[in-house]
Protein backbone atom coordinates (compact mmCIF):
# COMPACT_ATOMS: atom_id res chain seq x y z
CA UNK A 1 0.00 0.00 0.00
CA UNK A 2 1.24 3.34 -0.78
CA UNK A 3 2.72 5.36 2.08
CA UNK A 4 0.10 7.57 3.37
CA UNK A 5 1.20 11.69 4.57
CA UNK A 6 1.14 11.60 8.46
CA UNK A 7 -0.43 15.10 8.25
CA UNK A 8 -3.89 15.97 8.82
CA UNK A 9 -5.81 15.98 4.81
CA UNK A 10 -6.26 19.58 4.08
CA UNK A 11 -9.40 20.67 2.54
CA UNK A 12 -8.02 22.34 -0.84
CA UNK A 13 -10.29 25.48 -1.98
CA UNK A 14 -11.39 25.15 -5.81
CA UNK A 15 -9.48 28.80 -5.82
CA UNK A 16 -7.15 30.44 -8.41
CA UNK A 17 -3.59 31.74 -6.94
CA UNK A 18 -4.87 34.95 -7.37
CA UNK A 19 -7.82 34.65 -5.21
CA UNK A 20 -6.13 32.49 -2.65
CA UNK A 21 -3.76 35.15 -1.96
CA UNK A 22 -5.39 38.41 -2.55
CA UNK A 23 -8.87 37.02 -2.09
CA UNK A 24 -11.45 37.69 1.02
CA UNK A 25 -10.41 35.57 4.01
CA UNK A 26 -9.48 35.63 7.37
CA UNK A 27 -5.58 36.86 8.21
CA UNK A 28 -3.69 37.72 10.91
CA UNK A 29 -1.35 40.61 9.60
CA UNK A 30 -2.75 44.15 8.67
CA UNK A 31 -2.82 44.61 5.04
CA UNK A 32 -0.94 47.97 5.74
CA UNK A 33 2.41 45.73 6.52
CA UNK A 34 5.62 46.59 5.29
CA UNK A 35 5.45 42.95 3.07
CA UNK A 36 8.54 43.74 0.41
CA UNK A 37 11.46 45.15 0.79
CA UNK A 38 15.02 45.86 -0.57
CA UNK A 39 17.85 44.35 1.36
CA UNK A 40 20.06 47.21 0.28
CA UNK A 41 18.28 49.93 -0.24
CA UNK A 42 14.84 51.93 0.46
CA UNK A 43 11.92 50.49 -1.30
CA UNK A 44 9.90 48.70 -0.19
CA UNK A 45 5.79 47.73 -0.78
CA UNK A 46 3.10 46.80 1.62
CA UNK A 47 0.81 43.72 1.31
CA UNK A 48 -1.94 46.25 0.07
CA UNK A 49 0.74 48.14 -2.46
CA UNK A 50 1.11 44.81 -3.99
CA UNK A 51 -1.99 43.66 -4.33
CA UNK A 52 -3.18 46.81 -6.39
CA UNK A 53 0.35 47.18 -7.92
CA UNK A 54 -0.19 43.48 -9.16
CA UNK A 55 -3.84 44.30 -10.60
CA UNK A 56 -2.53 47.53 -12.00
CA UNK A 57 0.09 45.79 -14.41
CA UNK A 58 -2.57 43.25 -15.07
CA UNK A 59 -4.89 45.60 -16.23
CA UNK A 60 -2.10 47.51 -18.06
CA UNK A 61 -1.45 44.43 -19.97
CA UNK A 62 -5.09 43.80 -20.94
CA UNK A 63 -5.75 47.46 -22.33
CA UNK A 64 -2.10 48.13 -23.99
CA UNK A 65 -1.32 44.23 -25.00
CA UNK A 66 -4.76 42.74 -25.68
CA UNK A 67 -3.57 40.32 -23.27
CA UNK A 68 -5.52 37.16 -23.72
CA UNK A 69 -6.36 34.17 -20.96
CA UNK A 70 -3.26 31.41 -21.59
CA UNK A 71 -1.01 34.03 -22.84
CA UNK A 72 2.48 33.41 -21.58
CA UNK A 73 4.59 35.96 -20.00
CA UNK A 74 8.57 35.19 -19.57
CA UNK A 75 11.10 36.76 -16.99
CA UNK A 76 14.57 36.42 -17.55
CA UNK A 77 15.77 38.57 -14.69
CA UNK A 78 17.40 38.50 -11.35
CA UNK A 79 15.31 39.31 -8.21
CA UNK A 80 13.89 42.20 -7.40
CA UNK A 81 10.97 43.15 -4.76
CA UNK A 82 9.33 44.51 -8.54
CA UNK A 83 8.85 40.51 -9.30
CA UNK A 84 5.83 39.56 -7.36
CA UNK A 85 3.95 42.33 -8.48
CA UNK A 86 4.15 41.67 -12.29
CA UNK A 87 4.13 37.70 -11.33
CA UNK A 88 0.91 38.29 -9.56
CA UNK A 89 -0.28 41.14 -12.36
CA UNK A 90 0.02 38.26 -14.61
CA UNK A 91 -1.82 35.76 -13.13
CA UNK A 92 -4.74 38.76 -12.33
CA UNK A 93 -4.59 38.91 -16.29
CA UNK A 94 -5.54 35.18 -17.10
CA UNK A 95 -1.97 34.43 -17.99
CA UNK A 96 0.72 32.01 -17.46
CA UNK A 97 4.42 33.36 -15.82
CA UNK A 98 7.52 31.51 -17.21
CA UNK A 99 10.82 31.75 -15.08
CA UNK A 100 14.17 31.52 -16.76
CA UNK A 101 17.63 31.61 -15.72
CA UNK A 102 18.94 35.12 -15.79
CA UNK A 103 22.48 33.51 -16.54
CA UNK A 104 21.24 31.87 -20.04
CA UNK A 105 22.88 32.12 -22.89
CA UNK A 106 20.94 33.85 -26.17
CA UNK A 107 19.98 30.27 -27.30
CA UNK A 108 18.69 29.08 -24.05
CA UNK A 109 16.37 31.80 -23.52
CA UNK A 110 15.41 31.84 -27.53
CA UNK A 111 14.84 28.44 -27.15
CA UNK A 112 12.50 28.88 -23.65
CA UNK A 113 11.00 32.11 -26.04
CA UNK A 114 10.22 29.98 -28.84
CA UNK A 115 9.17 26.39 -26.62
CA UNK A 116 6.57 28.84 -24.87
CA UNK A 117 4.97 30.93 -27.22
CA UNK A 118 5.71 33.41 -24.80
CA UNK A 119 3.58 37.06 -25.82
CA UNK A 120 6.48 38.74 -24.23
CA UNK A 121 9.80 39.25 -21.90
CA UNK A 122 10.82 40.50 -18.69
CA UNK A 123 14.18 41.86 -17.68
CA UNK A 124 15.88 43.90 -16.33
CA UNK A 125 18.31 46.66 -17.72
CA UNK A 126 21.90 44.82 -17.62
CA UNK A 127 20.48 41.54 -19.21
CA UNK A 128 18.63 43.52 -21.85
CA UNK A 129 21.24 42.77 -24.63
CA UNK A 130 20.48 39.05 -24.23
CA UNK A 131 17.18 39.62 -23.61
CA UNK A 132 16.82 41.69 -27.34
CA UNK A 133 19.24 39.12 -29.14
CA UNK A 134 17.12 36.11 -27.81
CA UNK A 135 13.95 38.04 -28.54
CA UNK A 136 15.07 38.33 -32.43
CA UNK A 137 16.10 35.07 -32.56
CA UNK A 138 11.89 33.66 -31.49
CA UNK A 139 10.56 36.17 -33.67
CA UNK A 140 9.44 37.65 -30.63
CA UNK A 141 8.77 41.89 -30.80
CA UNK A 142 11.26 44.16 -28.81
CA UNK A 143 8.18 46.46 -27.88
CA UNK A 144 6.89 43.21 -25.80
CA UNK A 145 10.07 43.34 -23.79
CA UNK A 146 9.32 44.75 -20.33
CA UNK A 147 12.21 46.17 -17.68
CA UNK A 148 11.78 46.45 -13.99
CA UNK A 149 13.85 47.45 -11.49
CA UNK A 150 14.87 51.25 -10.93
CA UNK A 151 16.85 51.73 -13.86
CA UNK A 152 13.55 52.81 -16.03
CA UNK A 153 15.54 53.94 -19.52
CA UNK A 154 16.38 51.73 -22.35
CA UNK A 155 18.92 53.92 -24.26
CA UNK A 156 18.23 52.09 -27.65
CA UNK A 157 14.51 53.08 -27.22
CA UNK A 158 13.63 49.42 -27.99
CA UNK A 159 12.17 47.94 -24.35
CA UNK A 160 10.25 50.20 -21.82
CA UNK A 161 9.47 50.35 -17.77
CA UNK A 162 6.89 47.82 -16.68
CA UNK A 163 5.39 50.98 -15.04
CA UNK A 164 4.51 52.74 -18.39
CA UNK A 165 1.85 50.41 -18.39
CA UNK A 166 0.44 51.46 -15.31
CA UNK A 167 0.18 54.18 -13.45
CA UNK A 168 2.78 54.55 -10.18
CA UNK A 169 2.67 51.58 -8.60
CA UNK A 170 2.98 52.95 -5.30
CA UNK A 171 -0.35 55.19 -5.56
CA UNK A 172 -2.63 52.35 -7.35
CA UNK A 173 -6.20 52.46 -5.97
CA UNK A 174 -7.73 49.57 -7.79
CA UNK A 175 -9.87 47.58 -5.58
CA UNK A 176 -9.90 44.87 -7.81
CA UNK A 177 -9.53 41.34 -5.98
CA UNK A 178 -10.55 39.00 -8.86
CA UNK A 179 -9.19 38.30 -11.96
CA UNK A 180 -11.25 39.44 -14.43
CA UNK A 181 -11.63 36.12 -16.50
CA UNK A 182 -12.51 32.88 -14.86
CA UNK A 183 -9.78 29.93 -13.88
CA UNK A 184 -10.75 26.49 -14.25
CA UNK A 185 -7.56 25.91 -11.34
CA UNK A 186 -7.82 22.20 -12.14
CA UNK A 187 -7.06 22.37 -15.78
CA UNK A 188 -5.32 26.01 -16.39
CA UNK A 189 -2.01 26.69 -15.98
CA UNK A 190 -0.23 29.36 -13.57
CA UNK A 191 3.46 29.20 -14.02
CA UNK A 192 5.20 27.55 -16.71
CA UNK A 193 8.61 26.58 -15.15
CA UNK A 194 11.70 24.48 -17.68
CA UNK A 195 13.35 21.48 -15.95
CA UNK A 196 16.59 20.36 -17.69
CA UNK A 197 16.22 16.69 -18.79
CA UNK A 198 18.77 14.47 -19.36
CA UNK A 199 18.20 14.66 -22.94
CA UNK A 200 19.59 17.70 -23.43
CA UNK A 201 16.30 19.79 -23.97
CA UNK A 202 14.76 21.37 -21.34
CA UNK A 203 10.86 20.66 -21.30
CA UNK A 204 8.34 22.83 -20.03
CA UNK A 205 6.67 21.72 -16.52
CA UNK A 206 3.36 23.03 -16.48
CA UNK A 207 1.80 23.85 -13.11
CA UNK A 208 -2.05 24.59 -12.79
CA UNK A 209 -3.52 27.12 -10.17
CA UNK A 210 -4.66 23.74 -8.29
CA UNK A 211 -0.80 22.64 -8.03
CA UNK A 212 0.04 26.03 -6.80
CA UNK A 213 -2.84 26.63 -4.32
CA UNK A 214 -2.35 23.13 -2.46
CA UNK A 215 1.28 23.65 -2.62
CA UNK A 216 0.77 27.00 -0.92
CA UNK A 217 -1.27 25.47 1.80
CA UNK A 218 0.66 22.85 2.35
CA UNK A 219 3.44 24.24 3.42
CA UNK A 220 1.63 26.90 5.16
CA UNK A 221 0.13 23.95 7.14
CA UNK A 222 3.59 22.52 8.28
CA UNK A 223 5.97 25.32 7.81
CA UNK A 224 3.53 28.86 7.98
CA UNK A 225 2.94 28.25 11.92
CA UNK A 226 5.89 28.30 13.12
CA UNK A 227 6.93 32.12 11.72
CA UNK A 228 3.80 33.81 11.85
CA UNK A 229 3.72 37.04 13.69
CA UNK A 230 6.87 35.83 15.67
CA UNK A 231 8.92 38.17 17.53
CA UNK A 232 6.55 39.77 20.49
CA UNK A 233 4.97 43.12 20.68
CA UNK A 234 7.40 44.34 17.28
CA UNK A 235 6.01 42.14 14.92
CA UNK A 236 8.96 41.54 13.30
CA UNK A 237 10.26 38.24 14.12
CA UNK A 238 8.97 36.82 11.13
CA UNK A 239 11.15 38.15 8.82
CA UNK A 240 12.79 36.08 5.73
CA UNK A 241 15.77 36.72 3.34
CA UNK A 242 15.27 36.10 0.10
CA UNK A 243 18.46 34.24 -0.74
CA UNK A 244 16.93 31.74 -3.47
CA UNK A 245 16.32 32.93 -7.17
CA UNK A 246 12.38 33.84 -8.12
CA UNK A 247 12.86 31.62 -11.42
CA UNK A 248 13.76 28.59 -9.39
CA UNK A 249 10.54 26.93 -8.32
CA UNK A 250 12.19 26.54 -4.72
CA UNK A 251 12.16 30.37 -4.53
CA UNK A 252 8.84 31.06 -6.07
CA UNK A 253 6.96 28.96 -3.56
CA UNK A 254 8.79 29.33 -0.76
CA UNK A 255 10.08 32.93 -0.92
CA UNK A 256 7.30 34.45 -3.21
CA UNK A 257 4.22 33.38 -2.37
CA UNK A 258 4.84 32.06 0.70
CA UNK A 259 5.48 35.26 2.06
CA UNK A 260 2.81 36.80 0.58
CA UNK A 261 0.21 34.08 2.00
CA UNK A 262 1.70 33.95 5.14
CA UNK A 263 2.41 37.92 5.63
CA UNK A 264 6.31 37.68 6.36
CA UNK A 265 8.28 40.32 5.89
CA UNK A 266 10.21 38.91 2.57
CA UNK A 267 14.26 41.10 2.87
CA UNK A 268 15.16 40.67 -1.48
CA UNK A 269 19.13 40.47 -2.16
CA UNK A 270 18.32 42.20 -4.98
CA UNK A 271 20.33 41.75 -8.29
CA UNK A 272 22.34 39.15 -10.16
CA UNK A 273 25.71 38.00 -10.05
CA UNK A 274 27.47 35.33 -7.52
CA UNK A 275 26.20 34.35 -4.42
CA UNK A 276 27.53 37.57 -2.09
CA UNK A 277 27.48 36.18 1.39
CA UNK A 278 28.59 39.71 3.22
CA UNK A 279 25.92 41.51 1.66
CA UNK A 280 23.43 38.73 2.96
CA UNK A 281 24.76 39.33 6.61
CA UNK A 282 24.56 42.70 6.66
CA UNK A 283 21.48 41.97 5.33
CA UNK A 284 20.39 39.56 8.25
CA UNK A 285 22.20 42.28 10.81
CA UNK A 286 20.09 45.02 9.66
CA UNK A 287 17.03 43.50 9.48
CA UNK A 288 16.65 41.06 12.04
CA UNK A 289 16.29 38.47 9.83
CA UNK A 290 14.87 35.25 11.30
CA UNK A 291 14.62 32.31 9.10
CA UNK A 292 16.06 31.88 5.01
CA UNK A 293 15.94 29.02 2.80
CA UNK A 294 18.64 28.49 1.26
CA UNK A 295 21.09 25.54 -0.90
CA UNK A 296 23.58 23.40 0.86
CA UNK A 297 26.63 25.95 -0.47
CA UNK A 298 25.25 28.64 1.09
CA UNK A 299 24.63 26.56 4.46
CA UNK A 300 28.80 25.53 4.25
CA UNK A 301 29.45 29.41 4.19
CA UNK A 302 27.44 29.85 7.20
CA UNK A 303 29.72 26.90 8.67
CA UNK A 304 32.82 27.57 7.83
CA UNK A 305 33.24 31.70 6.39
CA UNK A 306 35.47 34.03 8.62
CA UNK A 307 33.10 36.77 7.83
CA UNK A 308 30.31 34.98 9.66
CA UNK A 309 31.92 35.94 12.59
CA UNK A 310 31.42 39.85 11.99
CA UNK A 311 27.69 39.97 12.28
CA UNK A 312 24.90 39.86 14.48
CA UNK A 313 22.95 37.01 13.33
CA UNK A 314 21.01 36.75 16.71
CA UNK A 315 17.53 36.98 15.34
CA UNK A 316 18.34 33.53 13.18
CA UNK A 317 16.02 31.07 14.67
CA UNK A 318 16.34 28.68 11.88
CA UNK A 319 17.86 27.79 8.25
CA UNK A 320 16.22 25.48 6.03
CA UNK A 321 17.90 23.59 3.40
CA UNK A 322 16.83 22.43 -0.33
CA UNK A 323 17.90 22.50 -3.50
CA UNK A 324 20.02 19.31 -3.50
CA UNK A 325 20.93 17.15 -0.42
CA UNK A 326 22.72 18.38 3.00
CA UNK A 327 25.05 15.97 4.31
CA UNK A 328 24.95 15.66 8.24
CA UNK A 329 28.49 17.30 9.16
CA UNK A 330 26.69 20.48 7.96
CA UNK A 331 24.41 20.32 10.10
CA UNK A 332 26.03 19.82 12.93
CA UNK A 333 28.79 22.41 11.72
CA UNK A 334 26.27 25.06 11.74
CA UNK A 335 24.48 24.26 14.68
CA UNK A 336 27.94 24.29 16.82
CA UNK A 337 29.12 27.69 15.84
CA UNK A 338 25.88 29.14 15.75
CA UNK A 339 23.41 27.40 17.53
CA UNK A 340 21.10 27.55 14.94
CA UNK A 341 18.70 24.18 13.43
CA UNK A 342 19.53 23.65 9.86
CA UNK A 343 16.50 21.73 8.43
CA UNK A 344 15.93 20.32 5.27
CA UNK A 345 13.24 19.51 2.53
CA UNK A 346 13.02 17.99 -0.45
CA UNK A 347 10.81 19.04 -3.87
CA UNK A 348 10.71 19.27 -7.30
CA UNK A 349 9.43 20.92 -10.19
CA UNK A 350 6.92 18.58 -11.39
CA UNK A 351 5.47 18.98 -7.48
CA UNK A 352 5.08 22.74 -7.37
CA UNK A 353 7.97 22.95 -4.96
CA UNK A 354 7.71 20.95 -1.86
CA UNK A 355 7.02 17.15 -1.13
CA UNK A 356 8.95 16.26 2.05
CA UNK A 357 9.96 19.14 5.11
CA UNK A 358 11.17 18.78 8.47
CA UNK A 359 9.59 20.58 11.13
CA UNK A 360 11.86 22.91 13.52
CA UNK A 361 11.12 20.25 16.68
CA UNK A 362 12.69 17.04 14.77
CA UNK A 363 15.38 18.27 13.04
CA UNK A 364 18.36 16.85 15.71
CA UNK A 365 16.21 13.80 16.57
CA UNK A 366 16.35 12.77 12.54
CA UNK A 367 19.39 14.41 11.51
CA UNK A 368 19.95 13.81 7.60
CA UNK A 369 16.12 13.29 6.70
CA UNK A 370 14.35 15.28 4.91
CA UNK A 371 11.01 14.79 6.54
CA UNK A 372 7.47 13.64 6.32
CA UNK A 373 5.42 13.87 3.46
CA UNK A 374 3.01 17.07 2.99
CA UNK A 375 -0.84 16.70 4.15
CA UNK A 376 -2.60 15.33 1.15
CA UNK A 377 -0.05 13.28 -0.66
CA UNK A 378 0.98 9.96 -1.27
CA UNK A 379 4.18 8.05 -1.95
CA UNK A 380 5.41 4.93 -3.06
CA UNK A 381 9.13 3.14 -2.80
CA UNK A 382 9.69 0.88 -5.51
CA UNK A 383 12.34 -1.37 -6.96
CA UNK A 384 13.17 -1.34 -10.58
CA UNK A 385 10.33 -3.78 -11.47
CA UNK A 386 7.42 -0.87 -10.02
CA UNK A 387 7.17 -2.96 -6.77
CA UNK A 388 7.12 -1.35 -3.16
CA UNK A 389 10.10 -2.13 -0.91
CA UNK A 390 10.59 -2.34 2.74
CA UNK A 391 10.60 0.06 5.25
CA UNK A 392 14.37 1.13 5.10
CA UNK A 393 15.00 -0.43 2.18
CA UNK A 394 16.32 1.67 -0.85
CA UNK A 395 14.46 2.54 -4.32
CA UNK A 396 12.44 4.86 -6.55
CA UNK A 397 10.20 7.48 -4.98
CA UNK A 398 6.78 7.74 -6.83
CA UNK A 399 4.74 10.52 -5.91
CA UNK A 400 0.99 11.68 -5.84
CA UNK A 401 -0.95 14.89 -4.73
CA UNK A 402 -2.96 17.42 -5.56
CA UNK A 403 0.62 19.84 -5.81
CA UNK A 404 1.99 17.02 -8.34
CA UNK A 405 1.93 18.34 -12.22
CA UNK A 406 -0.52 17.32 -14.93
CA UNK A 407 2.01 16.68 -17.33
CA UNK A 408 5.07 18.39 -19.82
CA UNK A 409 3.95 21.27 -22.19
CA UNK A 410 3.75 19.94 -25.51
CA UNK A 411 5.39 16.71 -24.66
CA UNK A 412 2.75 14.28 -24.43
CA UNK A 413 5.20 11.61 -24.70
CA UNK A 414 7.57 12.47 -21.84
CA UNK A 415 4.58 12.55 -19.78
CA UNK A 416 3.12 8.92 -20.38
CA UNK A 417 6.38 7.78 -19.36
CA UNK A 418 6.90 10.28 -16.18
CA UNK A 419 3.92 8.40 -14.56
CA UNK A 420 2.63 4.82 -13.75
CA UNK A 421 -0.38 3.32 -14.51
CA UNK A 422 -1.78 4.42 -11.21
CA UNK A 423 -0.79 7.81 -11.67
CA UNK A 424 1.99 8.28 -9.46
CA UNK A 425 4.65 10.65 -10.67
CA UNK A 426 7.93 8.88 -11.21
CA UNK A 427 10.67 11.11 -9.50
CA UNK A 428 14.15 8.92 -10.72
CA UNK A 429 15.34 9.47 -6.91
CA UNK A 430 16.73 6.85 -5.17
CA UNK A 431 14.64 7.52 -0.87
CA UNK A 432 14.00 4.72 1.73
CA UNK A 433 11.62 5.64 4.77
CA UNK A 434 11.82 4.84 8.26
CA UNK A 435 9.42 3.54 10.25
CA UNK A 436 8.33 7.31 11.91
CA UNK A 437 7.30 8.28 8.34
CA UNK A 438 10.78 10.59 7.43
CA UNK A 439 11.92 10.34 4.19
CA UNK A 440 16.32 10.12 3.31
CA UNK A 441 17.10 10.87 0.27
CA UNK A 442 19.92 8.08 -0.98
CA UNK A 443 20.89 8.72 -4.39
CA UNK A 444 19.63 9.89 -8.19
CA UNK A 445 18.58 7.29 -10.61
CA UNK A 446 18.39 10.19 -13.72
CA UNK A 447 21.98 11.62 -14.74
CA UNK A 448 20.81 15.41 -14.46
CA UNK A 449 23.77 16.75 -12.25
CA UNK A 450 22.64 19.63 -9.87
CA UNK A 451 25.63 22.50 -9.29
CA UNK A 452 24.23 24.48 -6.37
CA UNK A 453 20.84 23.36 -7.03
CA UNK A 454 21.27 24.69 -10.78
CA UNK A 455 20.44 21.52 -13.66
CA UNK A 456 22.79 20.64 -15.29
CA UNK A 457 22.01 17.92 -18.27
CA UNK A 458 24.64 16.13 -18.93
CA UNK A 459 23.85 15.45 -22.62
CA UNK A 460 23.97 18.74 -23.38
CA UNK A 461 27.31 19.80 -22.58
CA UNK A 462 28.28 16.51 -24.33
CA UNK A 463 27.01 18.08 -28.04
CA UNK A 464 28.90 21.02 -27.30
CA UNK A 465 32.11 18.77 -26.06
CA UNK A 466 31.38 16.94 -29.96
CA UNK A 467 31.13 19.69 -31.86
CA UNK A 468 34.72 21.27 -31.30
CA UNK A 469 36.83 19.70 -34.04
CA UNK A 470 39.24 17.72 -32.63
CA UNK A 471 36.95 15.75 -29.79
CA UNK A 472 36.13 12.21 -30.89
CA UNK A 473 33.52 11.65 -27.78
CA UNK A 474 32.68 12.79 -24.79
CA UNK A 475 30.56 11.83 -21.38
CA UNK A 476 30.12 13.87 -18.83
CA UNK A 477 29.11 12.87 -14.83
CA UNK A 478 29.01 14.74 -11.53
CA UNK A 479 31.56 14.56 -9.06
CA UNK A 480 31.05 15.76 -5.55
CA UNK A 481 33.19 18.46 -4.38
CA UNK A 482 32.93 18.47 -0.80
CA UNK A 483 34.95 21.98 -0.39
CA UNK A 484 31.75 23.48 -2.25
CA UNK A 485 29.02 21.61 -1.24
CA UNK A 486 27.81 20.52 -4.50
CA UNK A 487 28.03 18.50 -7.66
CA UNK A 488 30.47 20.39 -10.09
CA UNK A 489 30.43 18.80 -14.11
CA UNK A 490 33.32 16.57 -15.53
CA UNK A 491 33.89 15.95 -18.91
CA UNK A 492 36.26 12.73 -20.02
CA UNK A 493 36.79 13.32 -23.67
CA UNK A 494 38.35 11.18 -26.05
CA UNK A 495 40.21 13.50 -28.72
CA UNK A 496 40.59 12.52 -32.39
CA UNK A 497 43.42 10.45 -33.62
CA UNK A 498 46.78 12.52 -33.31
CA UNK A 499 45.74 15.20 -31.06
CA UNK A 500 47.97 15.39 -27.52
CA UNK A 501 46.10 14.95 -24.60
CA UNK A 502 47.77 17.35 -22.34
CA UNK A 503 46.87 19.92 -19.71
CA UNK A 504 46.75 22.79 -22.68
CA UNK A 505 44.12 20.92 -24.36
CA UNK A 506 42.06 20.15 -21.44
CA UNK A 507 41.57 23.87 -20.63
CA UNK A 508 40.97 24.79 -23.82
CA UNK A 509 37.96 22.50 -23.72
CA UNK A 510 36.91 23.84 -20.72
CA UNK A 511 37.00 27.49 -22.33
CA UNK A 512 35.16 25.81 -25.17
CA UNK A 513 32.40 24.92 -23.03
CA UNK A 514 32.15 27.92 -20.91
CA UNK A 515 31.67 30.45 -23.66
CA UNK A 516 28.55 28.21 -25.01
CA UNK A 517 26.82 28.19 -21.75
CA UNK A 518 25.60 29.57 -18.68
CA UNK A 519 27.68 29.75 -15.82
CA UNK A 520 26.22 26.67 -14.03
CA UNK A 521 27.29 24.69 -16.76
CA UNK A 522 30.72 25.00 -16.74
CA UNK A 523 33.35 22.17 -16.56
CA UNK A 524 34.26 22.73 -13.11
CA UNK A 525 35.11 18.87 -12.55
CA UNK A 526 37.92 19.57 -14.91
CA UNK A 527 38.17 17.80 -18.41
CA UNK A 528 39.77 14.20 -18.10
CA UNK A 529 40.82 12.47 -21.26
CA UNK A 530 39.75 8.89 -21.80
CA UNK A 531 40.98 6.08 -24.71
CA UNK A 532 36.85 4.66 -24.76
CA UNK A 533 33.03 6.24 -23.27
CA UNK A 534 31.96 3.17 -22.09
CA UNK A 535 28.34 2.29 -24.27
CA UNK A 536 25.64 0.20 -24.38
CA UNK A 537 24.84 -1.70 -27.18
CA UNK A 538 22.42 0.54 -27.91
CA UNK A 539 25.24 3.26 -28.33
CA UNK A 540 23.63 4.93 -24.98
CA UNK A 541 26.31 6.53 -23.00
CA UNK A 542 27.03 4.45 -19.83
CA UNK A 543 27.61 7.51 -17.80
CA UNK A 544 26.95 5.16 -14.47
CA UNK A 545 30.33 3.11 -15.17
CA UNK A 546 32.08 6.37 -15.29
CA UNK A 547 31.02 7.77 -11.92
CA UNK A 548 32.37 4.19 -11.05
CA UNK A 549 35.67 4.98 -12.46
CA UNK A 550 35.43 8.50 -10.97
CA UNK A 551 35.19 6.92 -7.18
CA UNK A 552 37.70 4.54 -7.95
CA UNK A 553 40.20 7.33 -9.49
CA UNK A 554 39.51 9.19 -5.96
CA UNK A 555 40.19 6.86 -3.52
CA UNK A 556 43.49 5.92 -5.62
CA UNK A 557 44.49 9.77 -5.48
CA UNK A 558 43.16 10.06 -1.86
CA UNK A 559 41.83 12.96 -2.93
CA UNK A 560 38.19 14.27 -1.89
CA UNK A 561 37.41 14.68 -5.52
Amino acid sequence: MPYQSTFPALDIPNVDLWTLIFGQRQRDFSPAKEILISADTDRSYTWDQVRAASAGFGQGLRASWGWNKGDILTFYTPNSIDTPILTLGTLWAGGIVSPANPLYTVDELAFQLRDSGAKGLVTQLDYLPTALAAAKKANLPAHRILLLGPQRHDPSGQARHFSDLVSDPKTTTTTTTTPPVPFQPSADLAFLVYSSGTTGLPKGVGLTHRNMVANVLQASYVEGAQWRCRGGPDGQGDAQLAVLPFFHIFGLTCGLLMSLHEGWRLVVLEGGGRFDLERALAAIQRHRIAFAYLPPPVVLAFAKHEAVGRYDLSSLKCLHSGAAPLTRELTEAVWERLKVPVKQGYGLSETSAVVCCQTADEWAKFMGSVGKLMPGMEAKVVDEEGKEVKDGEPGELWLRGPNVFPGYFKRPELTKDAFSPDGFFKTGDVFRRDKHGNFYCVDRLKELIKYNGYPVPPAEIEGILLGHSEVADACVIGVEDPGKATEVPRAYVVLREGVAANDGKAHELEEWVAKRVAPHKRLRGGVWFVDKVPKSPSGKVLRRLMREQAKKERRAAGSKL
